[in-house]
């Protein structure tokens, strides 16, 4: 094999296309304390529907712009909120 051969073979296996990671859930802090307000949910009912602990909740809701939290946290927030109607 020539070595423009190898750098081919290098050059396909470094450019294969990954796979789209798609971006489910974008909510603010602002957002989430804007849902919780319209369904006159506490912090604490918040937590037990969606599965993410409180004090994930108050941090979420204490930062100004998107939190930085896992997504699987922010996804069942939102999932939380569009079963009740409000996201």
């Amino acid at each position: 094999m020539t070595s423009q051969a190898v750098c081919d073979d290098q050059r396909k296996s470094i450019s294969k296309p990954r796979k789209n990671i798609e971006v489910t859930a974008v909510l603010t802090g602002s957002q989430i304390r804007a849902a919780r307000a319209l369904l006159k949910w506490s912090c604490q009912e918040l937590a037990n529907r969606s599965g993410v602990s409180y004090p994930t909740l108050q941090k979420a809701e204490n930062f100004e712009g998107l939190p930085s939290m896992q997504v699987r946290n922010l996804a069942a927030i939102k999932s939380t909120f569009e079963a009740a109607g409000v996201v």
